[in-house]
């Protein structure tokens, strides 16, 4: 039996709504000898490159009716810069062609100053993940990303290796007892925490992020789901660090990565609508329409992203806060950084609105933490302030299988061995987040080293995720 394609596939996979997705229909209704991921690939590729496939006996219609949809133009329809700025690129050769493309188109906005692309980078909406672009007085939603002012945070205690492995049940209770996980899930009643974040007169700033106060209340101090996880490991020092005043040794640590909730991705959502309705860009470049900072809309944007960040802080900060409750433990130094989210910066002596989509700071003296996996290594760095990347490194290890191909081509009982040779405990998480699933951060690393410096390396140990794999809400 045929395992059909839906208008919801054909749309995930960027195809624009109207007919175009009714003649793709038609094509896979016949199926000519296709399976289904035959026939996916197939309409990925005359996404790509309709050109390709003017004469295509099968494709020739859809690619005749992508290549016209290209060329509409509105009346307000804004044009792209055919002769852009090159961007920098780091680890290109590991960087798949899907992100490539989403970045060269970037480049051609009006109001594009310049673009890197960090090591880990794969594709996305709009801005590939691991793209960093810098524009003239404009803000992009989607160059932001849906999960707003999403961000590690670290906490490094006093506390020695050899303590962690005597006492793992302790940290095991306390992990599930002071974590909360999952798209929708929060905290009731009593169990609400309080932050001065809810006090942000941003919330009053119009009855659209009004709305979105009782449920960032509610999710305050949880984590999402996707690649959000809370987890203990060993932080490594391999010489003192005088900035930090850390001696070298092995310590015990809490490392976070979550964001800003249910609250950041309606904003998102909200604002990314508005922003398509009010910049009419080429099909090619649609997810990437920006407000101008000058309108009103652009200055709503900007304030409820900044609102959506410190939200995201708040929960870390709740999250950290309980757990050095519960251990007892002296913390000898914290580091936050965050990715998507957009900054005011100076860039070649003007100032511009940096998007930092899946890619951390690293200005001169900047620390910031990039996770591997959940059995790969994690690295404490400190950016060199390197220009050609816009001041910025890789956010992770990033993913070289999607979710699907993850949930497809790894089992259960291969991520079970995987986890075991590793000595890595793992409380939730889905297939789609297993450790095959990523990049070699190794690699990741090797390929970032004229943009920061390794301070310290984090070995997760103790590792607990959403349990049904799940996005965020």
């Amino acid at each position: 039996m045929k395992t059909q394609i839906n208008g919801t596939d054909i749309l995930e996979l960027g195809f624009p709504e109207g007919k175009i997705i009714g003649i793709a229909l038609k094509i896979n209704s016949k199926r000519n000898g296709f399976t289904r991921d035959k026939m996916i690939t197939n309409f990925k590729n005359v996404l790509e490159t309709p050109e390709n496939y003017i004469d295509d006996k099968i494709f020739s219609k859809l690619a005749v009716a992508l290549i016209e949809k290209s060329n509409e133009k509105p009346e307000d329809f804004i044009a792209l810069n055919e002769n852009p700025n090159a961007y920098s690129a780091y680890g290109l050769d590991h960087i798949e062609d899907g992100a490539r493309k989403q970045m060269e188109v970037a480049m051609k906005l009006p109001v594009t100053v310049a673009g890197a692309l960090m090591p880990d980078a794969h594709q996305g909406y709009g801005l590939p993940i691991g793209g960093v672009l810098a524009t003239k007085n404009a803000i992009i939603p989607y160059g932001v990303g849906v999960d707003i002012g999403c961000r590690m945070a670290l906490s490094v205690y006093d506390i020695p290796e050899d303590f962690y492995f005597e006492n793992e049940a302790k940290f095991k209770k306390e992990l599930i007892a002071n974590s909360i996980f999952g798209a929708g899930h929060g905290f009731h009643g009593q169990y609400k925490s309080d932050h001065a974040v809810l006090e942000n007169e941003t919330f009053n700033m119009n009855p659209f992020v009004k709305n979105l106060k009782d449920k960032a209340w509610s999710q305050l101090g949880s984590s999402g789901g996707g690649n959000h996880f809370v987890e203990f490991g060993i932080m490594e020092f391999a010489q003192d660090d005088a900035v930090l005043n850390i001696p070298k040794g092995k310590y015990v640590a809490l490392l976070t990565h979550s964001g800003s909730r249910g609250m950041g991705a309606t904003i998102a959502g909200h604002y990314t609508k508005i922003a398509k309705e009010e910049c009419k860009l080429p099909e090619v470049a649609k997810n990437l329409a920006y407000l101008d900072m000058n309108s009103q809309l652009g200055q709503e944007y900007w304030l409820a992203m900044n609102l959506a960040g410190d939200y995201a802080s708040a929960c870390h900060e709740i999250i950290h806060n309980k757990m050095e409750r519960a251990l007892g433990a002296t913390i000898l130094a914290k580091v936050e950084n965050h990715h998507n989210f957009a900054w005011k910066e100076i860039w070649n002596g003007e100032e511009v609105i940096v998007h930092r989509k899946g890619a951390t700071p690293a200005g001169k003296g900047v620390m910031g933490i990039i996770p591997g996996s959940m059995t790969a290594p994690g690295f404490l760095v400190r950016g060199k302030g390197e220009e050609n990347a816009i001041n910025s490194a890789s956010h992770g290890a990033g993913r070289q299988m999607s979710r699907t191909q993850a949930i497809k081509n790894i089992t259960p009982t291969e991520m079970k061995s995987i986890l075991k040779d590793h000595g890595v405990t793992l409380i939730g998480a889905g297939l789609d987040e297993a450790p095959m699933a990523y990049k070699d951060i190794n690699q990741v690393m090797e390929a970032q080293q004229d943009l920061v410096d390794v301070v310290a390396k984090f070995t997760p140990k103790l590792v607990r995720m959403a349990d049904d794999g799940s996005r965020e809400d």
